[in-house]
């Protein structure tokens, strides 16, 4: 398969000297795991406090919602924003186990958030190879929970998030900061994410080597969208995509006309 990404004369790759990832729903899991916590949760709602299945199931649906829609309040700590949020959700009825209910769900939160092994192994090959850069957006005190409690730190070189910073994804801002505090040249990187409005958008914008798409859903690019080197199922895929390896085929290159809206 034709590389898309640009590149030297003398390698496929060999001009690419960082990588920059996206966090949620790229390598971590993000949705699906706050959703297997609320189901968790529900369950034990009703084995443990005596609290009925389809209640539990209400009650955790509407925080989800609610948490999602606003992860973080800057009037208030982390702990007592979520705490409010479950208060609300539990109602009247089940209020008064708004504390241990938050506490129980932050611990199924990460519990269900950590990294894989095979994306620990991933990130450990890839930095012995390539300098690594971690770009989300996002509110910071609830970003760089998520990078504390999975200890992200010691995979990435530079950690960017929005919250801290006058820009966020898609402005080519950011990622112009993460190649300044590298060393490199924006034409000598990778983004990697799924979202092509502020990844992809972004990468592209920035004028990096080239882009690579982790789809949640639908990977079928419409005429508009901004269109990805490559799209891969999973993260992991990355390393036999970046080595070009026998099973390169696999992965789809974006970057192709026959892609465009299919």
């Amino acid at each position: 398969m034709a590389g898309a990404f640009r590149s030297r004369p003398d390698g496929p790759n060999s001009s690419v000297a960082a990588l920059f990832f996206d966090l949620d729903n790229t390598l971590i899991e993000t949705r699906k795991a706050d959703s297997l916590a609320c189901r968790k949760l529900a369950e034990e709602l009703n084995k443990e406090y005596g609290v009925p299945q389809d209640c539990s199931n209400k009650i955790t649906a509407s925080f989800l919602k609610q948490f999602r829609k606003c992860p973080d309040n800057v009037t208030l700590s982390l702990d007592s924003w979520r705490t409010s949020l479950w208060n609300k959700a539990l109602g009247e009825n089940y209020s008064y186990l708004a504390k241990q209910t938050y506490e129980r769900w932050l611990y199924l939160r990460y519990y269900c958030l950590a990294l894989t092994p095979e994306t620990i192994a991933m990130l450990r090959q890839l930095k012995s190879k390539y300098r690594l850069g971690l770009i989300t957006n996002g509110p910071s005190n609830a970003q760089w929970e998520k990078v504390h409690k999975l200890s992200l730190q010691q995979y990435f070189d530079i950690i960017l998030v929005s919250g801290d910073l006058p820009w966020e994804k898609p402005s080519a801002q950011i990622f112009e900061e993460a190649c300044r505090y590298l060393n490199v040249h924006p034409e000598n990187c990778i983004m990697v994410g799924d979202k092509l409005e502020t990844d992809i958008q972004g990468g592209i914008e920035a004028g990096l080597a080239g882009t690579v798409w982790i789809p949640l859903g639908d990977s079928r690019l419409t005429a508009d969208d901004p269109k990805p080197n490559y799209t891969i199922k999973q993260v992991t895929d990355l390393v036999r995509l970046l080595n070009k390896g026998p099973d390169a085929h696999e992965y789809e290159d974006s970057s192709s006309n026959a892609s465009d809206g299919m």
